[in-house]
C-alpha cells in the first residue's frame, strides 16, 4: 500500500501538467489621411513609434500576436480612406509593438489594385513580417497555405478571408482569399493534414457599424463551428461586436466565436469606432498532449488624437485614461461598448490584469 501511494504522489505531478501558450487578436489597423499626416516629420519620413508605446507591453508580452493590416502598403502618394496606401514604417511600427502575423485579406486589399497588393507582400516580406490572406499568384498560395504557427510547440493555423474588394477586381495574377465555403472547407481539411492542432479563421464580414452581428455572420459562425474550428475572429464592422465560447458536442471542445473586434487604430470619429477591443486567448495542452482553447478574455483600447504634447495617434487602454481632453469621449466609447459586451458575450470576460511598465 506505501508502494502504491509513492506511485500515486510521484505521478501527480504528470498528471497536472499542462502548456500553455496567449494569442492576442487585435482589430483593424486603419490608416487615414490624418494618421498619415500625423506620422510625417520634418526630414520627410514618418514614425509611427509613439501610436502603440502605451499597449505594446500587453501585445509583446503575449506568445504570439496578430492583427489586420487594414491598407495595402502601396507607395506614394500616401492616401488614406477611400482608397489606402500606408507608409512602409507603419507596418513596422505594428511588429515592433509584438504583432507576429499581419492579416491581409480585408475589402481595401485592392486599393491599389493589383500592384498595390504585390508591393505590400514585398514590403512586408523585406521586413520578415508573417503575413496571409493574399497572395502574388495561385503558386504562391498552393505553397505557403495553410499558414501555420509553431507557438511554443503548439501548431497553430491562421486562415484569413474577406467578404469582397469593394468592387474591385483582380487584374492579373495575385490572389485574395474570399469567403468561400468549399475552399475554407478544404484550407481546414489542408490544416489538419499537415498538422495543425489549433485553426483559427480570421474573417473579413458583416455590416459596418451595426454593434450586433448580422444573420449572415451567425450562419457562416455555425458553418465554421460545424468544420471543428477552434478560433472565429472577425472584423470589418469597425465597432466591437459580441463574443461567446461555445460547446460543441460534436467535437467534444469550447469554440470560440468573436464577431468583430472593432477598430484597433483609427480616425474615426463616431462614438463607438473611436476605439476597439484587443482579445487574449489561452491554448492549452494537457498531461495526455490535447490541445483545446483554455479561455479568451478582452480589453478595451481607446485612440486619443493628436496634441500639442504628443503629435501622433495613440492608443491607450481605457481603463489608463481617466482625465484628459478626450476623457469624456473614452467613457461613451467604454460605456456603449459595456452595454453590448455584458448583455451578450458568453464566457469572455473582460480582462482586468495590470499591463506592465505602463505611464501616460
Amino acid at each position: 500500500m506505501q508502494l502504491l501511494l509513492s506511485l500515486l504522489f510521484s505521478w501527480l505531478p504528470l498528471l497536472s501538467w499542462n502548456s500553455d501558450v496567449e494569442i492576442v487578436f487585435a482589430g483593424d489597423a486603419m490608416q487615414h489621411k490624418a494618421q498619415i499626416e500625423a506620422a510625417r516629420r520634418a526630414d520627410g519620413n514618418y514614425s509611427y513609434d509613439e501610436c502603440f508605446r502605451l499597449i505594446s507591453p500587453y501585445i509583446s508580452n503575449a506568445d504570439y500576436a496578430v492583427v489586420n493590416l487594414e491598407t495595402p502598403l502601396g507607395g506614394k502618394p500616401y492616401t488614406g480612406y477611400p482608397c489606402f496606401s500606408a507608409p512602409d514604417p507603419y507596418s513596422e511600427a505594428l511588429a515592433d509593438a509584438g504583432f507576429d502575423l499581419m492579416l491581409t485579406a480585408n475589402n481595401h486589399t485592392l486599393d491599389r489594385r493589383d500592384k498595390g497588393l504585390t508591393r505590400t507582400l514585398d514590403s512586408l516580406d523585406a521586413q520578415h513580417i508573417s503575413h496571409t490572406g493574399t497572395y502574388r499568384n495561385k503558386a504562391e498560395r498552393d505553397s505557403v497555405m495553410p499558414f501555420i504557427a509553431d507557438i511554443k510547440g503548439i501548431k497553430v493555423a491562421f486562415l484569413n478571408y474577406t467578404y469582397g474588394t469593394n468592387g474591385i477586381p483582380v487584374q492579373g495574377k495575385v490572389v485574395v482569399d474570399y469567403i468561400d465555403k468549399k475552399q475554407i472547407e478544404t484550407d481546414v481539411t489542408k490544416a489538419r493534414e499537415k498538422g495543425a492542432e489549433i485553426i483559427a479563421v480570421c474573417i473579413h464580414w458583416g455590416n459596418e457599424y451595426q454593434m450586433l452581428p448580422h444573420s449572415s455572420q451567425k450562419s457562416l459562425a455555425s458553418f465554421l463551428c460545424d468544420l471543428g474550428v477552434d478560433l472565429i475572429i472577425g472584423g470589418h464592422p469597425h465597432v466591437i461586436q459580441p463574443m461567446e465560447i461555445r460547446r460543441s458536442e460534436k467535437y467534444n471542445k469550447d469554440i470560440l466565436v468573436v464577431y468583430s473586434l472593432g477598430n484597433f487604430i483609427s480616425n474615426m470619429k463616431t462614438r463607438d469606432t473611436r476605439g476597439g477591443a484587443l482579445l487574449k486567448v489561452k491554448i492549452t495542452r494537457n498531461w495526455l498532449g490535447g490541445v483545446r482553447l483554455g479561455q479568451a478574455s478582452y480589453r478595451l483600447v481607446f485612440t486619443i488624437p493628436p496634441s500639442q504634447q504628443v503629435p501622433n495617434f495613440r492608443l491607450i487602454p481605457v481603463e489608463s485614461y481617466t482625465t484628459g481632453t478626450w476623457s469624456s469621449h473614452c467613457k461613451a466609447f467604454t460605456k456603449s461598448a459595456e452595454t453590448i459586451l455584458k448583455k451578450h458575450n458568453i464566457n469572455v470576460p473582460r480582462d482586468t490584469t495590470a499591463i506592465p511598465s505602463i505611464g501616460q
